[in-house]
């Protein structure tokens, strides 16, 4: 599996594309909506505080999220959108020292969430030694994207963001393609967008395919052999990658491992972290 990773390039999750709640005015638990379900314990509306949310902005049940039933929180992730939103599009001046800048503050906030997911996956893109065929061209959208992050709040409500998002697609499709040559031919299954959800899939062979954007709800994939596997958008709640060989994988993000069940013998690329909650056995 040697040569997937490109040393030199940039890391998968920059300090920058990682949220830094400390340095945020609670973006999310404000801006956005959420509706009482098995996720969220109660709804609100958007541009509502959550309940929850202190006059620090600090969460004043985080260490208890799950057990209060806000599970959906702990598997949220801005990748660094909330801090660059209140940091640097806002000046550091919070929707409560401005309550007239809430509107605006709250509407930009999705948008530039939106932004630090592709800047996420295009850096990673640029790290992946199979896709050097591509730098120049990665490297330029990451470049006008992040651009784009440093508007003023009026430039950012006026981003095409489905455009962009669509560029950006193609780019990491063709990137995909080059990283799971690596797998022999006869391995490379495409089940892209499958509805595979609750899926017998322990111990199969699924190195080098793509499972972009795939159902994989309560999929079994115990023992699965994932490495090369393409998982953008993979949909891994309650996925069970007990003993799964994730390494060398591509596109796999925080939040998805934090759906998923795992244990202590799961394979993770590099870049991710073992969640907490995984069993230990």
């Amino acid at each position: 599996m040697s040569g997937i990773r490109d040393e030199a390039a940039p890391v998968q999750e920059g300090a920058a594309l990682r949220a830094d709640c400390g340095s945020c005015f609670g973006l999310c638990c404000v801006a956005l909506p959420f509706s009482a379900s098995a996720d969220f314990a109660v709804g609100k509306p958007a541009g509502q505080p959550c309940g929850n949310l202190c006059t620090d902005f600090r969460c004043g049940i985080h260490d208890r999220l799950a057990e209060r039933g806000f599970t959906g929180c702990t598997v949220y992730d801005c990748f660094g959108a909330g801090q660059k939103v209140s940091r640097v599009t806002f000046g550091g001046r919070s929707w409560r020292e401005a309550p007239g800048s809430a509107r605006q503050m709250f509407d930009v906030f999705p948008v530039m969430r939106q932004l630090h997911e592709l800047l996420r996956y295009l850096t990673e893109a640029l790290s992946l030694s199979a896709a050097r065929p591509m730098n120049t061209e990665l490297r330029r959208l990451l470049d006008e994207t992040e651009a784009l992050t440093r508007g003023d709040a009026a430039a950012l409500l006026d981003v095409d963001v489905p455009a962009l998002r669509g560029r950006t697609g193609e780019l990491l499709a063709r990137t995909s393609e080059l990283v799971r040559a690596e797998a022999k031919p006869g391995r490379r299954k495409n089940r892209r967008g499958a509805d595979l959800a609750g899926a017998r899939l322990g111990g199969a062979d699924l190195r080098g395919a793509d499972l972009r954007g795939a159902c994989l709800i309560a999929a079994d994939l115990a023992r699965a052999d994932l490495r090369l596997a393409d998982l953008l958008g993979a949909d891994l709640r309650d996925a069970d990658l007990g003993g799964a060989d994730l390494t060398g994988g591509i596109f796999i993000t925080q939040p998805q491992l934090h759906q998923a069940k795992g244990d202590a013998t799961t394979r993770l690329p590099r870049t991710l972290v073992r969640p907490a909650h995984w069993s230990r056995v």
